[in-house]
This record gives structure tokens, sequence and C-alpha cells, in this order.
């Protein structure tokens, strides 16, 4: 090969073969040939209208190359519906049924052929597809996924001849019922969640900056909070936080002292899981992992640790990996006397993880002499799958949540169920997912997405019914669809069953505020504070929320400005700060920053959000709703 004829590219390529191809010519060679020339110039045709060019088309095979995915996708799916007509003149035994694979990769190109791998992958999940169908790789599903109102199946991912690492695969279905079964049945079946409907929530969401539920932020400075009946006082750094009558005790993220970067999600879900599982046991005082969280990648002294977070115990530990082994290490340390209490060092398979974090957490429970509740199965503990690359689907999407990436963290979390539809966790996020959706009515449907999120929530509760974050999903669609007394109880049932849940106690307080009792929201968001000393922005939204309905308004303008002052953007702080200066009369401030909610949200609509906010108390959603108005929106 003459180096200087040759030229690397990126280029879409589409691969064809024709299913059973050796029973038709060994049954009539003449009819089959006649056949396949005819179908050829078919494929071939449909190859030039859609800007692509013919590269090779030996025997039954046909290898073409495109400068854009979406025409190579789209001439996949006409040459499909075509051929399919053409089929139906002929005997169902003479039929001639194409497979069809398209890759977007890098190839090499010497005159007019092409090689590489970008050309091997096309021909390898071309046999992945059914007969009269296409499967296309994850790298051409990326750059469509938005484009092609097609509908995908996600198969998993696969190891292929001659390719070092597993392609991830999508099935493009090209049946209108299994159209239909994605887009609608995902969560009662083994199929992927309607990922082309969460797409435009997605969009909008993203474009509208409200994923301050989920990503970890700078908090504001402590403000003081109160409510008609008492006074408290959330605690600040010169007021270290008292400690529990439990043992309390925080975990530390785990580091990763490997070169492997993508063991930083092992280790994150590592420590996750953990917490999770220990804060399941009402026996305990736990750290939420917002503020354990805060400390990774950062040297730290367990006494200070331990005084900030107002607790006695710190667990820390490291991960470290070399090939399929991992190497984890552990030690449980009295931050009042410095002892350590235990010490471990694991040297395992990595696909042993479940084992390890099994093992920690009851040598944990051991040290702080706490019994472990029903019987201590890791399966609740990290959202009940055993399959180690379901969960590091998981794990990678929610770190990708974590930065507010939502475009890439959505499919990791329905390949995590594609890969284990019995795994809870990732419904419950989807599930989320559609709720802000309908809040800010940034979705087409609002009646669908809460429909959608409403089953994934019960889906995850079936899988898990210790999933506490879950159950506060269903608690919130019910608020939503003003079923406050159910709404109450199945908060009130994901704080019994995960004790130490930040995220549960603030959605209950939450669910008491709008339901016309905001004093006792206030209790519920100061127990949830306990929890995680260096809250994000969830925490003081709620707040302040809680805050306006109970008439406080002058404490209300006071955390959302100091949240707006680390993002001017925040959607619900701007709305909620428009709220504030109107009830306290001051207009012109109101005003000024309604347009800073339209500059976010355009199509911002007053009507809608009072709505979908459900306040129980018709004067309360008149009191807002005229806020509102005489600020200027809509």
């Amino acid at each position: 090969m003459n180096n200087n004829e040759v030229t690397r590219k990126l280029s879409a390529i589409l691969s064809a073969d024709v299913q059973g191809y050796s029973r038709l010519m060994g049954d009539n060679e003449i009819e089959t040939v006649k056949t396949i020339t005819e179908y050829r110039k078919t494929v071939i045709s449909l190859v030039k209208q859609y800007k692509g060019r013919v590269v090779d088309a030996p025997g039954d095979n046909v290898l073409a190359e495109f400068a854009s995915v979406v025409d190579a996708v789209q001439c996949a799916v006409e040459i499909q519906n075509v051929l399919k007509v053409k089929n139906e003149d002929l005997p169902e035994n003479r039929r001639m049924i194409f497979r069809i694979g398209v890759n977007l990769g890098d190839i090499i190109q010497e005159g007019d052929r092409i090689y590489g791998d970008g050309v091997n992958i096309a021909a390898r999940i071309e046999g992945l597809a059914d007969g009269g169908g296409i499967c296309i790789s994850g790298t051409a599903y990326d750059q469509i996924e938005n484009k092609l109102a097609l509908g995908y199946n996600f198969i998993g991912e696969h190891s292929v001849k001659n390719i070092a690492k597993p392609v991830r695969v999508y099935k493009v279905p090209m049946i209108p019922g299994d159209r239909e079964e994605v887009k609608e049945k995902a969560v009662v079946t083994k199929k992927k969640p309607p990922w082309t409907a969460l797409a435009v929530i997605l969009a909008l969401i993203l474009a509208a900056g409200t994923f301050w539920y989920f990503y970890p932020r700078p908090a504001p400075n402590p403000v003081e909070t109160a409510s008609k009946k008492a006074t408290t006082t959330v605690p600040s750094k010169a007021t270290p936080p008292a400690l529990s009558e439990k043992p309390s005790v925080a975990v530390l993220p785990f580091d990763n002292i490997s070169e492997d970067k993508k063991l930083a999600f092992f280790a994150d879900g590592l420590t996750e899981n953990i917490i999770t599982g220990i804060s399941k046991n009402p026996g305990l005082f736990v750290i939420a992992r917002n503020s354990s969280f805060t400390y990774k990648g950062k040297p730290v002294k367990i006494q200070q640790v331990a005084k900030e977070l107002g607790v006695q115990y710190v667990l820390e530990g490291s991960v470290q990996k070399a090939g399929d082994k991992v190497r984890i290490t552990a030690q449980l340390i009295d931050a009042a006397t410095g002892k350590h209490l235990w010490a471990e060092k694991y040297d395992r398979d990595i696909k042993d993880m479940f084992a390890i974090q099994d093992e920690i957490t009851l040598k944990l429970m051991k040290a702080l002499n706490v019994e472990l509740t029903g019987g201590g199965s890791a399966v609740i503990w990290h959202g009940n799958t055993n399959n180690l690359s379901a969960f590091e689907k998981y794990t990678e999407g929610m770190e990708y949540f974590a930065k507010g990436d939502v475009r890439r963290a959505a499919p990791l979390f329905q390949e995590a169920i594609a890969l284990d539809p019995n795994y809870s966790a990732p419904y419950t996020m989807l599930g989320w997912i559609n709720m802000f959706g309908v809040w800010l009515g940034l979705t087409p449907s609002p009646e669908k997405a809460l429909a959608q999120a409403g089953q994934l929530a019960q889906k995850a509760i079936s899988l898990n019914a210790s999933s506490g974050y879950g159950r506060s999903l269903l608690a919130k669609v019910y608020m939503t669809e003003r079923r406050f007394d159910e709404a109450i109880a199945e908060g009130k049932k994901a704080v019994a069953v995960d004790p130490n849940s930040y995220p549960a106690h603030i959605w209950l307080g939450c669910i008491y505020s709008f339901a016309g009792e905001p004093e006792e929201g206030l209790q519920w968001i100061n127990k949830a504070f306990r929890m995680n000393p260096k809250p994000d922005g969830v925490f003081f939204i709620t707040l302040a929320m809680a805050y306006n309905i109970l008439g406080q308004y002058d404490k209300a303008i006071e955390i959302y400005k100091k949240i707006l002052q680390v993002n001017p953007n925040e959607l619900f702080a701007l709305i909620g700060l428009t709220e504030g200066y109107s009830l306290s009369g001051r207009i012109e401030e109101a005003r000024k920053t309604a347009k800073e909610v339209l500059r976010i949200h355009p199509g911002f609509s007053a009507e809608y959000y009072v709505k979908a906010m459900s306040y129980k108390k018709k004067e309360d959603k008149d009191r807002f709703l005229n806020a509102l108005h005489q600020a200027g929106l809509k």
C-alpha cells in the first residue's frame, strides 16, 4: 500500500448481505442470481439517492460509504422498505431478505477501496440484525438519536471478531408494533424506556438550566431558618453540628489510585453503595452522599471532616486495578481518638465487587456494634442488581448527571436497564427526568410524561421495595395529581425504608409545604440539613419555597438571592424570587427578575407553572398566580 495514496477519514459505513443466501443458491442458482442482480441495482440506486457511494458489491454483499450518518441510516430504512414490497411478489421460499449494519468510524481509503475497523464493525453488527432489519453502532446512534424519530432498541455491548473493545449496538425497529412497544411499554417489558420522548424533555430542561436537583455545586452561605412555632438555626462552619445519639458515620469517596480513569466510576459506585447500604439501618446516623463527596479528590484531615460533618466515625478507602483484579482497602477511624477500629485489604476479581461491598458493610456494622437490618443482603443496597456491567452503566450515568450532562446520562440509565431489566435504580432516575418536564411545562404532553413518571416509580418500587428515592418519586407524582394524602403516606414510607435518606426527607418536607402545612415541611427539611451539612441547591430551593408559602417572604428572598449568587440561571430560584418580591410589594424588582425568567425560558407560563406546582389550598394558588401576573408573567 502506497502511503502517498492512502487517506484516513471519518465515514458512515453501510454493510448489507442476504440472510440465507447459500440456501437460495442451493435451491435455484439461476433464479437467485436473477433476483440478486435486480435487488443489487435497487440498492445501488437508493445509495446514490441518499448521497452515498457503493464501494463494493460482490455476491450478496453491498458495502457503501456516506459522509452523513443520517443519510446512511435513512438509506438503510428505505432499502428495507422498498425490498419488503418487492419481496411480496415472490414466493415465501424465494424471498431475498437483507440484513444491514451501519457504523460511524475511522477508515483508510486507498483509491476507491476502504479498509479499517470502521468497515469491520459495520460488517460485524450487520450479522446481529434480524432479516429485514437494521443494526447501528453506538457511534452512529450518538449522532442520530435526536435527528431521526425512528425509535431504537439498545441490545447490549457485543464483542465482535477482530475488534478489541465491545461495541454498543442498537436495533432500529422496522415493524410499527415494535416501535410502539419501545415507545409505550418500556416500563413493563425488557425493552428500553422511551428515549425519543425523553429527548425532547431533556433538551428543554438542559436549556432551561433546571438540574439543580441533581448536580452538586457550592452551597449558598448558611441562613437562619424558622417557623411560626419555633426558630432553628442552620449550623455554620463556626457552629459544628451536634453529634447524634446514634453512632454517626461519614463515608469518604474511595480514592482511585490506578491510571485507569474509568475506575473512578467504580470507586464512586462502591462508595455510594456502602453509604446506601448503611443508610438503611435505623440504628445509625449516616451523612448524605452529597456532603461526603465534597471531599472527593482533596487531601483531608479526618478530625476536621468529622467536625465539619458532625460525626464520630469516618470510613475511607482506595481502589486499585490490575487487569481483571482489583485491590480495595478500607479503614474505619474514630475521629475523637484517631484510633483505627478496623482496616482491611481485599484482592479479588473485579466481578466480586458486590461481595467485597457486603464484607466492608458487615464489618463496619460490627465495629460500630450495630445489628444489620434484614440480614444484610447487598442486593437491596445497590439497587437490586448483581450485574456488574449494568451497575457500571448506572454509575457512569450518575457521574454525568452530577456534571449536569443529562444527554449522556439518560442513555446510560437505559443501557443499564437493557443489561438488567430488573434493576430498579435507573427506572427511578428516568422517572425524575419526566417529572421536571411536567413541572416546568417543558414537554409536549405533560399528562403523558406524568403518567410515565408514575409508571417508572411503580416499576422501581416493584423491583425494590426499599427504594426510598423511588417512593419519593411516586409521592411527588401523587402530589402533582393533587392526591395529597397518598403523597404524604408514600413520602413517609420513603423515610421509613430509607431513614438516613436526605432526598426522602427533603421531598416529604416539600410535599407538606404544598399541602398547606409549611411549618411541618420545615421540620422535615431541617432534618435533611442535618444529614447533609454541605447541601446542594435542592435544599435551599425547597427551604425558600416553604418560606414563601408560609408568608415569610424576606427569608425566602434572602435564600433565593444567595442561590443566584452561585448560579444566576437557576430557574426555580428566579421564579421563587419573582414571587417573593411581588408578594412583599417590591414590584419593580419582581418585574426585573421576571425578565430573567423569560430570558432563560421564553415560553414560561405562570398559569401552567402554578397549576403544575399543585398547591392544595386555593388561596395559595391564587396568591402565587397573582404575584407572577403582577410581575408581568402571563
